[in-house]
């Protein structure tokens, strides 16, 4: 993952000094673990002298395998900012995308992996804007992917959204910040900690005595945490009030067949933490339930050698916002499905109506109120219009792109709500070959659907007394009702 930078450990240290032009953080320290192959942290070790985790250095051959430019291009098409960090590649590399951009009937659905003659297009699609990095040899594809993620968590966490209003009124910052997230093309600094000691984060204050100065946002020290044996963490961290919240966030996607029989069903979740505490504390997170966890990922603070003996999240955490793990439940047996749908979505051959019914309830949330319900639907192309009655929350329908929504809100187990009424279709028209599919969004607060829970959070270290709290929340994925 991109955020795993490599742990010094007691291999062999590479300094680099600072040249004139080139990043900050390429004065950064650079540890080397002798590993089989001599090539880095993958076979080094690590804290408390466990593996350390984390991307290799170059290897002799790699040097033109990593990543050469980034596009930035927003849902119309437009490429709003460019980065190289080699040399120039022409915007003309973009049609390719453009190309497959067309031919996907989502943005969700364009291919991430896109080849061309001369390079590779990877692409992750997140708050309506496409992130193109560019290639010219083979990368697994994962390593590349996952550092575009981190760039987007990084905007987030410099600016609060990630937009492309809000990137264009901080090109500056977000330039400076790219040049240090890669050296040469090779992810370095993606720890957000280090990166906003290498560039301070912009305030209103900061930007007026920028524009009359001329100074730039760029720090003028090394991340005090970049050559500890704990790059993640700054030192001397202070607080008047010491607090730890951890947001236990589970995402379920599932396909549901009109017969309301489970095709497939899978659980994304990530631990997501805002830890705020003074020194150096060492915490310990255990759960009731452990062997749930499957497919996990983590942070590069977590001790690996205890999760793999014990299941015990061990580790020093970064001071600030970070995500400590993320994983994985696909066994259908482990994966409840928390909301229903009855549907009855039929039309006729000798006329130019149809009916239109449905209605959603709760089911398996352990007596939690789901709540942010919206329900969408892509109708035939053949439907004029429809004249619906809910009995909660407010409907829409467009005529044009054929789009049905209803926002239903809040479900009262007591009273279930529906959306019920006629479909109008296009005189002379044959009746659609297919029904529509249903598309829900919604999440239940306090419930982590897989069953996950947290037993216990110890910190030692430091002799005070944290503010602890652990939050669970269910939402949507990708969640699909067959009718």
């Amino acid at each position: 993952m991109a955020e795993r930078a490599a742990r010094p450990g007691p291999g062999t240290a590479e300094v680099f000094v600072r040249a004139p032009g080139a990043g900050l953080a390429a004065a950064a320290l650079r540890a080397r673990g002798a590993g089989p192959t001599g090539a880095g942290p993958v076979g080094g070790r690590g804290l408390c002298g466990e593996p350390a985790r984390g991307f290799a250095p170059p290897q002799p051959g790699l040097a033109a395998a990593m990543i050469h430019s980034l596009f930035l291009i927003n849902a119309s098409g437009d490429i709003f900012l460019e980065k190289h960090w080699k040399s120039v590649v022409s915007r003309s590399v973009c049609d390719y995308f453009f190309e497959a951009q067309e031919r996907a009937s989502e943005a969700e659905n364009v291919p991430p992996v896109i080849p061309t003659p001369h390079h590779y297009l990877l692409s992750v699609y997140r708050h309506k804007i496409f992130f193109v990095a560019v290639i010219q040899s083979e990368v697994p594809p994962l390593f590349v992917i996952e550092f575009l993620h981190r760039v987007v968590d990084t905007f987030q966490d410099y600016f609060g959204v990630c937009s492309e209003v809000i990137i264009k009124d901080n090109v500056v910052v977000v330039y400076e910040v790219l040049e240090e997230m890669l050296d040469n093309g090779f992810p370095l600094a993606t720890e957000s900690n280090i990166l906003k000691e290498l560039i301070k984060p912009p305030t209103i204050l900061r930007t007026v005595v920028n524009t009359i100065t001329g100074s730039t946002n760029v720090g003028d020290q090394l991340p005090t945490g970049q050559l500890s044996v704990v790059p993640w963490r700054r030192t001397g961290v202070k607080y008047t009030n010491n607090e730890a919240y951890f947001d236990v966030i589970e995402e379920i996607d599932a396909i549901i067949d009109k017969s309301g029989s489970t095709i497939t069903a899978e659980i994304q979740g990530v631990i997501d933490a805002c830890v705020k505490l003074t020194g150096m504390p060492d915490l310990t997170l255990s759960f009731m339930n452990p062997r749930l966890l499957d497919d996990v990922s983590f942070h590069p603070c977590v001790r690996f050698k205890r999760w793999e003996s014990e299941r015990i999240l061990s580790f020093i955490p970064p001071d600030g916002n970070f995500r400590l793990l993320s994983y994985h439940v696909s066994a259908q047996n482990l994966v409840a499905i928390p909301v229903y749908v009855k549907h009855n979505i039929s039309f006729r051959d000798s006329s130019s109506l149809g009916r239109f019914e449905i209605t959603v309830g709760p089911k398996q949330t352990m007596g939690k109120t789901v709540e942010g319900v919206m329900v969408t639907s892509q109708m035939p192309k053949s439907v004029l219009n429809m004249t619906l009655t809910p009995s909660q929350g407010t409907h829409v329908f467009d005529p044009v792109t054929k789009l049905l929504s209803w926002d239903v809100g809040k479900i009262n187990p007591q009273k279930l709500p529906s959306l019920k009424g006629s479909v109008s279709l296009q005189a002379g028209t044959s009746k659609p070959d297919e029904n529509p599919t249903i598309n829900l969004q919604f999440k239940i607060q306090q419930l982590a659907i897989s069953g996950l829970k947290v037993n216990r959070l110890d910190m030692y270290g430091e002799k005070y007394k944290p503010f602890k709290g652990i939050k669970y929340m269910t939402k949507a994925g990708k969640f699909q009702v067959r009718t």
